[in-house]
C-alpha cells in the first residue's frame, strides 16, 4: 500500500503563481500530458489514478464541469470520492482536462449559444483521452465507462453519439451548460441534449436533484423526455433535495448512497467487474497533525488572520461536526475550512489554496490547534 503524499509546486503561465494540488500517492495519482497532434489538437492535461500492479485495468473516464472565470485558471479536476470507489474495484480512473482548461493547450471551445455544438467539440478531448489510454499496456479500454459532472455531463452525453468501441455505459451527473446570456437558453439546452439521443445507442444513467442551482426540473426532465423520445436509452434518477444544492451531489461523500449502487448495478449488467479488490479507507486525507499548544481552539483572537470575515468564518467552523479542519495563509489573509465527510484536512487546505498567494497550512483540526508560529 502506498503511504507517501507528494506536493509539487508549479507556475501557471499568464497568471499569478499558484500552488499545485497535492498528489495523493496512496491513490496512485499522477498527472500526464497527452501530446498535441496536428494543427487542431492541442496537448491535454490528464490526471490518472492507477491501482497497484501491471494491469491491464478497465477504465473509468470522469469529465469535469466548468468553473466561473477564465478556463485556463480552472484547477485540474480531482473527483476523489468517486475515484476511490472505482479504484478499489480495480479500475484506472482517468480525468482529462479538455482543450483550453487548466494546463491543457489551446483555447476553450465555446461555440457561442450553440450548446449542441459545444458538447460535440468538448467530446473530442474525451475520445483523444481514450485513444491515448488504448496505447498504454496497463489500460484495458475494451472495458470502459464514461461519466461527467455538469458541463462534463453534457460532454458525456455528446460523446455518446460517437463513442469509443469499448465504452459500455454513460453516466450523467447534473449535466448541462448554463448560458444565461443566450436567449431561451434552457429551451436550447433541452433541445440539444434531446437531439443527442437520436444518435446514441449506449445505455445511460442520469442523476439530477430538485434543488439544483443550475438546472431546474423543467430543464432536466424536458431534456430526458426528448432524449428518450429520440431513441436514447436512459434512466433518470430524480433524487429530490440534496443539501443546499443538489448540483454538488456527485462530489460529496453524502451523495454516495444516491448513485453508487445504481451505477455499479448498471456496470455489472454490462459485464463489467464491480467486486471490491482493495480497501482504501482513509486514503482521501492527510495524517492528523499533533496539537502544538499555540492556542485554545476556541480562542478566536489568536487566529492570525486579521480580518473580520475570516474570524466570522472561523466562528462558523467551530460549530461544525468533526472531523474538521481550518487552514490559513496569513501572508495573503486567505483561509479555507472543511468538516465531516472524507478528507477534511486535505479539503481545508485545498479550499484555502484557491485564494492564497503562498502555502496554506492547517491552523486547527477537530478540537486542537496545530499551528506553529514561524
Amino acid at each position: 500500500m502506498r503511504t507517501s503524499l507528494c506536493v509539487l509546486v508549479v507556475w501557471m503561465a499568464c497568471a499569478s503563481p499558484v500552488l499545485a494540488q497535492a498528489l495523493n500517492d496512496r491513490l496512485g495519482e499522477q498527472v500526464v500530458t497527452i501530446p498535441s497532434s496536428g494543427l487542431t489538437q492541442s496537448s491535454l492535461e490528464m490526471t490518472l489514478f492507477k491501482p497497484e500492479g501491471p494491469g491491464p485495468f478497465p477504465v473509468v473516464v470522469i469529465n469535469h464541469g466548468r468553473a466561473q472565470g477564465p478556463s485556463q485558471l480552472q484547477p485540474r479536476y480531482r473527483p476523489l470520492v468517486a475515484t476511490r470507489e472505482f479504484l478499489k474495484r480495480g479500475y484506472v480512473v482517468a480525468v482529462p482536462m479538455r482543450q483550453g482548461f487548466s494546463k491543457s493547450g489551446g483555447v476553450e471551445i465555446s461555440a457561442g449559444c450553440n450548446v449542441y455544438s459545444n458538447g460535440e467539440q468538448q467530446a473530442i478531448s474525451v475520445r483523444r483521452a481514450l485513444n491515448w489510454l488504448g496505447q498504454q499496456s496497463w489500460a484495458d479500454v475494451s472495458r470502459n465507462v464514461v461519466m461527467g459532472q455538469s458541463h462534463g455531463g453534457l460532454t458525456t452525453l455528446a460523446y455518446g453519439m460517437e463513442p469509443h468501441p469499448g465504452t459500455k455505459l454513460l453516466v450523467n451527473f447534473a449535466g448541462g451548460l448554463k448560458q444565461e446570456g443566450c436567449t431561451s437558453w434552457e429551451h436550447t439546452l433541452i433541445r440539444a441534449i434531446g437531439a443527442y439521443g437520436e444518435k446514441t445507442s449506449l445505455p445511460s444513467l442520469w442523476f439530477y436533484g430538485s434543488n439544483d442551482s443550475y438546472f431546474t426540473p423543467f430543464v432536466y426532465q424536458g431534456a430526458f423526455e426528448k432524449y428518450v423520445k429520440a431513441g436514447g436509452k436512459a434512466e433518470l434518477i430524480d433524487f429530490g433535495v440534496f443539501g443546499g444544492d443538489s448540483h454538488a451531489m456527485f462530489g460529496s461523500t453524502a451523495g454516495l448512497p444516491i448513485w453508487r449502487d445504481k451505477v455499479l448495478a448498471a456496470m455489472q449488467e454490462q459485464g463489467l467487474p464491480v467486486q471490491v479488490l482493495a480497501e482504501l479507507d482513509g486514503v482521501l486525507d492527510l495524517p492528523k497533525p499533533p496539537a502544538t499548544g499555540f492556542a485554545k481552539v476556541n480562542d478566536i483572537d489568536k487566529v492570525p488572520l486579521f480580518t473580520d470575515q475570516a474570524r466570522a468564518a472561523y466562528t462558523q467552523w467551530l460549530n461544525q461536526p468533526e472531523p474538521r479542519a481550518f487552514a490559513i495563509d496569513p501572508q495573503s489573509k486567505a483561509y479555507g475550512w472543511a468538516a465531516a465527510g472524507d478528507g477534511p484536512y486535505a479539503r481545508a487546505l485545498s479550499n484555502c489554496q484557491r485564494h492564497a498567494k503562498s502555502t496554506c497550512r492547517l491552523y486547527a483540526v477537530d478540537q486542537d490547534v496545530v499551528w506553529a508560529a514561524e
